[in-house]
């Protein structure tokens, strides 16, 4: 028997999701169920998805799912669009928020004019933490495919992502070398992918693959992991403005604690009902 589910559809820089209220404890939705609200002829149309859950642990917890139905750690765009959610809905009143994901708990706090800082926690460099089937911190290490020698440094913002950098950003085909190096054997939970080029020290301009999306116009912890990627590499300071086909984003992976932290914007699309 279908039944039928509210939502509201957000957007963080292009990077689209949808929102539904899960704290009574429905709905329970299943990975068919995700993949036809994700599809975006026949469902809604995301690039992923959030139930909003209690929590024990934090103030709400976020339940995450890409458009394929897998689940996923942790977005950045979209906990940011989480937080408007909340209090846009008058869940709560809170400007800041301690939110529980696969990744261990994330805070937001609500800044003026729509913007959304995230603390978005201590990256992770060792490689079979990411996880990456190599040893130590993967940065600027080379590896031979089928496909071409790619030189790559591996982060974990809570999910795993290699960046690449590269002179020729708008001559990559991030279609073939997306998928591809996502499901490469070295990444045994998969990757996103970011192609990256340095405009100077403070600007990086990104292209994503996400794990489980595809191609898409922004991703928050793939900016925050190219930006500690930058740094690793010794391309950048620890402050830049990482541009994204959906727009910017500003990141800051501060000396004092390690952290890294985000600002960018979250905006609400639409609502409606649909039938699952």
């Amino acid at each position: 028997m279908a039944k039928t589910i509210d939502f509201e559809k957000w957007q963080g820089l292009g990077n689209d999701f949808v929102i539904i209220d899960g704290r009574s404890g429905k709905p329970s939705l299943g990975p068919k169920a995700v993949r036809f609200l994700g599809d975006r002829r026949y469902g809604v149309g995301f690039d992923q998805m959030m139930i909003v859950r209690r929590s024990r642990k934090a103030d709400y917890k976020m339940d995450l799912f890409n458009s394929d139905g897998s689940r996923a750690e942790m977005c950045g765009n979209g906990i940011r669009c989480f937080h408007r959610f909340l209090v846009e809905r008058g869940a709560t009143k809170k400007k800041r928020l301690a939110v529980e994901t696969r990744a261990g708990i994330i805070r937001t706090a609500l800044l003026s004019g729509g913007m959304v800082e995230v603390d978005m926690g201590e990256p992770i460099l060792d490689g079979p933490q990411i996880p990456v089937n190599l040893e130590g911190r993967v940065v600027d290490r080379e590896i031979s495919t089928e496909m071409g020698v790619f030189r790559i440094t591996a982060v974990s913002m809570g999910n795993p992502h290699i960046t690449i950098f590269t002179d020729d950003l708008e001559k990559i085909d991030l279609e073939k070398l997306g998928p591809f190096l996502e499901n490469h054997p070295l990444f045994p939970k998969r990757t996103n992918v970011h192609f990256a080029r340095m405009d100077d020290a403070r600007n990086i301009t990104v292209r994503h693959w996400e794990r489980g999306a595809g191609a898409t116009l922004a991703c928050g912890t793939g900016a925050c992991a190219t930006a500690v990627a930058a740094v690793l590499n010794n391309l950048s300071g620890r402050a830049v403005t990482v541009r994204q086909r959906g727009g910017a984003l500003k990141i800051r992976w501060d000396e004092r604690d390690d952290r890294v932290y985000m600002t960018g914007p979250a905006d609400r699309v639409f609502s409606g009902k649909i039938s699952v």
